[in-house]
């Protein structure tokens, strides 16, 4: 394990070669997050076998958060590698290296934890359907995170599910696997003058307005308007990873909007957006058709729509929204999840505690500024 010297791109290229690149392993979202407290710590491990020696096999971009805890916030920290580490998991001697580096560097900073979040599959379908496929290698990944002392964390920051559509297929095939209704409703929305035009960072302050009308109608918190132009403005002044804004118009007035992220020949739907009017001339149906056109013209080959329940019944508070996403013609995948090293153990017992509190707390808060500054 050596740390990363090289420059922005270069870490880019580094782990696109890897198995399974992300979007959140990217320079890119690191620089964000360096702006909003944490610190980015790459590191990179290279082959020790004859065929791969000195080559890169697998990468880590670390995040580091101090906490600030009166005369421990110099010595206490938590450590977050989103969507990482990067690395072929079936390979266990490089499993194995990769997952105790990191657990010796976690105990020298001095961690509360350190989560990580690795889109390992456990499996593709809604379990106990008949399109229903479990993954032994996944299942192998997680058995050896519990005998290395690993936990499965309470605190899932990003979703451990997803639908993901293959873009591989002619339009005509992907629209076929669509069901009736949402291909229906692309349809009905072209019928109805719904037009699509890709956004730019002039159209940012809109855009947030309407995502905090989303926030304030579905029930979510959001942050600030800094954060998102902060992070939209990022993606969209690099090309390689880059993002783009969708929108949807009726006679030239804004109803629903989606941004649309790519990296390493596979899209992300990360944020959506839209207003109560023209809702039933169906503009979100026709923004994620244009999105998968879009995503395939650009050469991707998977669109992740980012985002499944946890466990799939009515009663998810996802449910409505996976239909949605279920009905563009994706498949299922169920993923790790995220787990903790806890070289902390009292600390981090104090820390699960209070930090559900906590968010609850700011969460409430962060509902309450958005609709005042709605009002």
């Amino acid at each position: 394990m050596q740390s990363f010297r090289g420059a922005a791109g270069e870490w880019n290229a580094l782990i696109s070669s890897l198995p399974n690149p992300h979007l959140l392993q990217t320079w890119d979202w690191s620089q964000v997050k360096a702006k909003y407290g944490w610190e980015p710590i790459p590191f990179v491990w290279n082959g020790q076998s004859s065929m791969v020696k000195g080559q890169p096999v697998a990468a880590a971009m670390v995040l580091k958060r101090r906490i600030p805890i009166r005369g421990l916030g110099a010595r206490l920290n938590i450590l977050y590698i989103p969507k990482g580490p990067l690395m072929d998991w079936s390979d266990e001697p490089l499993r194995e290296r990769v997952l105790g580096n990191l657990q010796s560097f976690a105990k020298r900073q001095g961690a509360i934890f350190l989560k990580i979040d690795p889109d390992v599959v456990l499996g593709t379908g809604i379990p106990d359907s008949e399109d229903s496929v479990e993954d032994n290698g996944g299942q192998a990944v997680m058995s050896a995170l519990k005998r290395r002392g690993w936990i499965f964390s309470s605190d899932q920051i990003q979703f451990r599910n997803t639908v993901v559509i293959d873009l591989s297929a002619p339009e005509d095939e992907m629209l076929a696997r669509m069901k009736q209704k949402t291909r229906y409703n692309v349809r009905l929305a072209g019928k109805k003058s719904v037009v699509v035009r890709v956004g730019s960072t002039g159209d940012f302050s809109m855009l947030y307005k309407m995502y905090a009308e989303t926030s304030v109608r579905d029930g979510f918190a959001i942050r600030d308007e800094g954060y998102y132009q902060t992070v939209w403005r990022t993606f969209m002044e690099s090309e390689a990873p880059r993002c783009e804004p969708l929108i949807a118009e009726v006679d030239g007035d804004p109803v629903a909007a989606i941004f649309i992220f790519f990296f390493a020949g596979r899209a992300y739907y990360i944020y959506g957006m839209s207003r109560e009017a023209h809702r039933e001339k169906m503009p979100n149906y026709l923004l994620q058709w244009e999105a998968i056109r879009r995503a395939k013209a650009a050469g991707c080959s998977l669109y992740d729509l980012w985002g499944a329940p946890d466990e799939f019944n009515k009663g998810d508070s996802m449910w409505g929204v996976f239909r949605f996403k279920q009905g563009l013609g994706g498949q299922v995948v169920r993923t790790l999840g995220a787990w903790d090293y806890t070289p902390k153990p009292f600390w981090y017992k104090i820390y699960s505690e209070i930090l559900p509190r906590v968010l609850d707390v700011m969460r409430s808060r962060g509902k309450s500024r958005t609709q005042q500054a709605l009002e």
